[in-house]
């Protein structure tokens, strides 16, 4: 059985009926039901909302840690106290934090859980210069790999040099954007590639230092597939690469503008993100790491169906990392994936926000008043057998 479930008592935002939801910690739960049912309700405006006060988007404190701080009594008095240097050795006072749930009558579990974090389709960026090299983290890197070249130190250029952002070495003309905008009056503004730098962000003099026989802008136009080549030895900025291989974004160039990715890549560049904060985890010996909680809200929307068996793939490797992942989807193949499912409804809007049940996808084909197990069954059936989650609770079938 999982060491540690996450579970809402007494949901009652909308059309919830009082709904208590288990979900087990490192595993991959979907949250299932027809539309109207009050999946985001539950997931989103309830479990989201009480979980970023309680535990935040980071490691370092939570709102509701905060609130309780700055309301302690004698709090500046502490503070004045504590900068002696004998007093930082002393206990700190205990904190009472109060949690206000909201849409429920509480959460329990939640301690276990060091952030949350929302992965869905927004774009990572909206001006030209945010591309998914700086996204997942290999252009300061690659910029300190360009500063060490022979050509480089010979010149005086630091890794500064090698922005597009600000400094001398990036083209005035466009001022590292790689395009220019040409003002259309009454119809929408045309960008086109910059015909002085011709679409490589850089002036003359900082694209003649070059590494591996290729220039920074170059490296710009280089795809990734190609790209994982090339950085192969430097494992820093081969890794998150490879995992954009992975996912199916071979195909992006290092310095395609993030405006013109779609929801599906977006969503896929910061799972890639997050996936090698996993690897940055394992190499910080002795320390514990993070777990976090990711939700996604139908993540498979646009998606083609190799697409999808990718983001399965990126799922499942979270949770082998020791995360939680809860996914509302009505993908069938990625709900026949999931190691729990919870079923709203049974039907939507007033006829919705009860729990039909709560249990693996291969119990959920015989409930009968499920509509998603009744279309589950198929798919499941053209799938090799496999053995339930070792320990997984009895299924919770029509109720709380």
């Amino acid at each position: 059985m999982p060491e540690n479930w996450l579970t809402v008592h007494g949901g009652t935002l909308h059309n919830l009926r009082r709904v208590t939801a288990s979900i087990p910690l490192a595993r991959l739960v979907a949250l299932t039901g027809v539309s109207g049912s009050g999946k985001s309700t539950l997931a989103r405006d309830v479990l989201m909302t009480n979980l970023l006060d309680a535990v935040g988007r980071s490691v370092m404190s939570s709102p509701a840690t905060r609130r309780a701080r700055k309301s302690a009594p004698q709090a500046a008095e502490q503070k004045a106290w504590r900068s002696s240097v004998l007093a930082r050795e002393a206990p700190r006072p205990e904190l009472k934090v109060t949690h206000h749930w909201h849409g429920c009558e509480s959460v329990s579990g939640w301690e276990s859980i060091d952030r949350v974090l929302e992965v869905d389709q927004t774009p990572i960026g909206k001006t030209p210069r945010s591309c998914p090299a700086t996204y997942v983290g290999v252009w300061d890197a690659i910029r300190k790999l360009f500063s060490q070249t022979l050509e480089a130190r010979a010149r005086g250029y630091t890794a500064s040099r090698f922005s597009f952002n600000a400094g001398d070495g990036r083209c005035p003309a466009c001022e590292g954007q790689g395009v220019r905008t040409i003002g259309m009056s009454f119809l929408p503004d045309v960008k086109v590639p910059c015909d002085v730098c011709h679409g490589q962000r850089f002036n003359p003099e900082t694209l003649a230092v070059t590494w591996r026989g290729r220039n920074i802008g170059e490296v710009l136009t280089m795809e990734v597939d190609e790209a994982v080549e090339f950085f192969g030895p430097i494992t820093q900025i081969a890794h998150p690469l490879q995992l954009m291989k992975d996912v199916g974004l071979g195909y992006l160039t290092l310095g395609q503008p993030s405006p013109t990715l779609s929801g599906g890549e977006a969503q896929r560049i910061k799972l890639v993100t997050e996936l090698s904060k996993v690897r940055d985890d394992i190499a910080r010996r002795g320390q514990k790491a993070a777990h976090t909680l990711y939700v996604l809200d139908e993540p498979t929307v646009g998606l083609h169906m190799a697409d999808v068996a990718r983001l399965i793939e990126v799922l499942h490797r979270l949770v082998d990392a020791g995360h939680s992942v809860l996914v509302i989807e009505h993908d069938l193949d990625v709900i026949a994936e999931a190691d729990w499912v919870i079923d709203l409804g049974p039907e939507g809007g007033a006829g919705g926000g009860s729990i039909v049940a709560q249990t693996t996808p291969e119990q959920l084909v015989q409930v009968a008043a499920s509509h998603t197990g009744a279309a589950l069954g198929p798919v499941l059936a053209r799938q090799p057998s496999a053995e339930p989650v070792q320990g997984m609770r009895v299924a919770q079938v029509a109720g709380n």
